[in-house]
């Protein structure tokens, strides 16, 4: 296994075979060091937390209580689970962010968890809130182009590529259980829910097309449930969606790990094949090549390493830290910039600094306050850019900056807002499916002092079904642990 991941953490999960060994106080592992974590309610159910600490964003549906927290100037995802689950998931979030993959950032595990008069409470899972990022149904709650399906499972293809790439076995691959970023005139997408998932130096192809027809399956399922609430367009065919994620899912690995051949005077292709990978957003570390036994043909492997190519050149010119996708539109106005002051002999990163302080930051310093938590800078500079060009198409003629601003803020800006039915809907969706939730405190009476519902006693871990083992068929525990939709982190607040 790659050594990053090996030691992520100081958490060490026991055998499931072991009886759990709940501390007898609080006990917090954090990889965050903001001092008002110690500060929070921990001796109180999550359900019953006060209002004033909670953040109102969209959640996805869940069998855990998932509450969204003010932490200082810091929003966290709080995450009510068993203490083998909650540390597990914990320690494999830590793994994955340490390989760099798309995965939400885990902050937290708390154990030994009591209420004031001593009765044992779950255990929490606490991540960071990622910024600007949105849960599938929250995102069909909105008014969005026709092929909005089409392009998240496009960017559930791509995460899942990276993610197999990096030896991680999902086991519950579906829309609920991941975020999504807009990238440009696409998506990026992130995993937020680990808790069947397992790491390993790599994976076999019957691990891979597991995921892959598990995540077909739960997609056809999710498109069905949206269709049947008015929330995607009549011409989506649900089961073509599912059948495009496995298509896509085979073309990207296809082109990222296939070997290829060459005769000895086409070397040519090989650069061919890097900038495709480039293209697609994948950096080449090594080439290995090596010639057939009789000499006539060349192998060649590429061994790609991550992707981020435009986002890591951006990085490197200007300090902006976007998607790959966001990264392309605004290098290639940075190459227009250039083009247009007629610098193209000039250094490059002189010229970003330049494209940098006369272009991208007035325009984006021209977002309204109410919006700047709801749109990215680089998004909203893609967008500008593109409503311009279509003011110019209409016009016939080249429009400023400042009017396509102006215009874009007017005309379409206020599609990013969620308004407050919306929100509603979608957060009493996500509490329907939740095993402990508020109302059962509130009948309580007792603000949650005396015995929890879900008891540690007799629970295991969540084991992938491809693997054998696990818990009872049917039981509760089952349910909650295998088949958890949760989203852990939403949009910014």
């Amino acid at each position: 296994m790659d050594p990053r991941a090996v030691q992520a953490t100081s958490i060490q999960v026991p055998d499931s075979s072991q009886p759990e060994r709940e501390p007898a106080a609080l006990h917090i592992t954090a990889s965050s060091s903001n001092p008002k974590m110690f500060t929070l309610p921990w001796e109180d159910p999550l359900a019953t937390w006060p209002q004033e600490l909670l953040a109102n964003l969209p959640r996805g549906i869940s069998r855990h209580v998932v509450r969204f927290v003010h932490v200082g100037d810091d929003v966290y995802a709080m995450k009510e689970i068993t203490q083998r689950v909650a540390e597990r998931e914990y320690e494999l979030l830590r793994k994955l962010q340490k390989l760099e993959l798309p995965t939400v950032n885990p902050i937290a595990v708390v154990t030994g968890r009591h209420t004031r008069d001593g009765q044992p409470l779950e255990a929490m899972l606490v991540t960071q809130h990622l910024k600007f990022s949105l849960p599938y149904r929250a995102l069909f709650a909105r008014n969005l182009r026709p092929d909005t399906a089409e392009r998240l499972i496009d960017a559930l293809a791509v995460l899942l590529v990276r993610l197999h790439l990096g030896g991680f076995y999902w086991g519950d691959v579906s829309l609920s259980n991941v975020l999504f970023l807009r990238d440009a005139d696409a998506f990026s997408a992130f995993l937020v829910d680990a808790e069947t998932g397992d790491l390993h130096a790599s994976l076999t192809d019957g691990q891979r097309e597991y995921d892959i027809d598990l995540a077909r399956t739960n997609i056809i399922g999710e498109l069905m449930d949206l269709h049947s609430g008015n929330l995607l367009s009549g011409d989506v065919d649900e089961v073509d969606v599912g059948n495009r994620l496995v298509d896509r899912y085979h073309s990207l690995w296809s082109a990222l790990t296939d070997v290829d051949s060459f005769d000895p005077d086409e070397m040519w292709k090989i650069e061919r094949r890097v900038n495709k990978l480039n293209d697609l957003g994948f950096d080449v570390d090594e080439l290995e090549m090596k010639t057939e036994e009789d000499g006539n043909r060349v192998l060649v492997r590429p061994r790609v390493v991550d992707a981020g190519y435009a986002s890591r050149k951006l990085l490197r010119l200007t300090g902006l830290d976007v998607q790959e996708n966001q990264a392309r539109r605004l290098l290639n106005d940075l190459d227009a910039y250039r083009a247009s002051t007629w610098r193209q002999g000039e250094d490059l990163e002189i010229v970003a600094t330049d494209w940098m302080r006369e272009v991208f930051e007035p325009t984006v310093r021209m977002i309204p306050s109410e919006y700047r938590s709801q749109i990215e800078p680089a998004q909203f500079f893609h967008e500008v850019l593109t409503h311009r060009w279509r003011l110019a198409e209409k016009a016939g003629h080249d429009v400023p900056m400042a009017e396509a601003v102006q215009s874009y803020i007017k005309e379409s800006l206020p599609e990013y807002r969620l308004d407050s039915e919306d929100m509603k809907t979608i957060n009493e969706e996500a509490d329907s499916g939740v095993v402990d939730d508020e109302m059962h405190w509130k009948q309580r009476g007792d603000g949650g002092r005396g015995e929890t519902v879900g008891s540690d006693e007799g629970r295991s871990d969540p084991v992938n079904p491809v693997f054998g083992g696990g818990l009872t068929p049917g039981s509760l525990e089952a349910a909650a642990d295998q088949d958890d939709q949760d989203a852990a982190v939403w949009a910014s607040s």
